[in-house]
């Protein structure tokens, strides 16, 4: 059994064959992925935790859950703590054949699910892209995203402006200037690409900044009580999701304006199982605004070390 801590997965999981990976899972649709199942941990002096179970399987192939705890902090005013595992299986011996960092795979596949839908979304001759927040995600996003458009240019934006300033001389390369940026709405109105992956009570994008032809890269916020965007962000864009049952449950870009009549979820185009068979088209014209918006899903993570451990073991 192989054991990929945080720096192997990186390395094992690179994106134009992980990329290609999910594309071919989406579209071959016999992976199953039932909803995750979450527990209580019972802990000391009242705190508590929780235990989560993320199957997925191909029948006849391989098997695999991802499981994340999440632990109170002990000092007060500190943030709870992740961690995790993914666990893959043979799915005809249930033989286990590798361990993966729960966060790296979780951050690889992401940003790949990210990059398929923008092969599909997103300008052939995008250069310039915008990343909204500077956490753990943006680095593999942006390698993401180049792997499968031209950029050239990456501004980041953080409400802590000393943050996305070290992310930017971190990132920055010959072939890859990127900067950091205090003036959103500029940003956002000479970018290619916007990628944001903060979330908060209220939008941080604007529908009026919107440039023609722009494409919306909209990651995280997984809960009902979060926006990433506002309504007429929506309104102008062309909207794609990874999968209608999470997307449509989770996702507070969706779940707020169709609760308050200002969205229908008629009005999703379309999502990752469309994409790849070519049931919907994408992109239909050059100054279209296309929006993906992605809480992730199990078979991602199920193609995500399925690959992984394939090229681990390529000669």
């Amino acid at each position: 059994m192989r054991v990929f801590g945080w720096s192997e997965a990186v390395d094992v999981l690179e994106f134009p064959s992980l990329i290609e990976a999910l594309r071919q899972a989406f579209r071959s649709a016999d992976t199953s992925a039932p909803s995750p199942h979450q527990h209580t941990i019972p802990a000391p002096q009242g705190a508590s935790g929780t235990l989560q179970l993320s199957p997925a399987w191909r029948i006849g192939d391989k098997l695999g859950v991802k499981i994340t705890t999440t632990v109170a902090a002990e000092a007060p005013g500190s943030e709870p703590t992740s961690d995790g595992a993914y666990v893959l299986l043979d799915a005809r011996s249930g033989k286990p054949l590798a361990i993966f960092d729960a966060a790296a795979l979780t951050a690889r596949r992401t940003a790949a699910a990210s990059a398929l839908a923008a092969s599909y979304l997103a300008r052939p001759d995008c250069e310039r892209l915008l990343m909204i927040g500077s956490g753990l995600l943006a680095p593999h996003l942006l390698a993401a995203h180049a792997s499968v458009r031209p950029i050239r240019n990456v501004l980041v934006w953080d409400r802590d402006t000393e943050k996305a300033e070290r992310l930017a001389h971190r990132l920055t390369r010959r072939t890859l200037k990127v900067a950091a940026t205090d003036d959103l709405q500029r940003a956002v109105n000479g970018a290619h690409i916007v990628c944001c992956i903060a979330a908060e009570a209220e939008p941080i994008l604007k529908g009026h900044w919107l440039p023609l032809g722009v494409h919306l890269d909209l990651v995280g916020g997984a809960t009902p009580v979060l926006r990433q965007a506002d309504d007429e962000t929506l309104h102008r864009a062309r909207v794609f999701i990874d999968t209608r049952e999470a997307a449509l449950a989770e996702a507070g870009d969706l779940v707020q304006p169709i609760r308050a009549g200002a969205f229908n979820a008629d009005d999703v185009a379309g999502d990752l199982f469309d994409l790849t068979r070519g049931t919907r088209a994408g992109r239909r014209f050059h100054d279209q605004i296309t929006l993906f918006k992605s809480v992730g899903h199990a078979l991602e993570d199920l193609a995500a070390a399925k690959q992984g451990l394939e090229n681990a073991l390529a000669p």
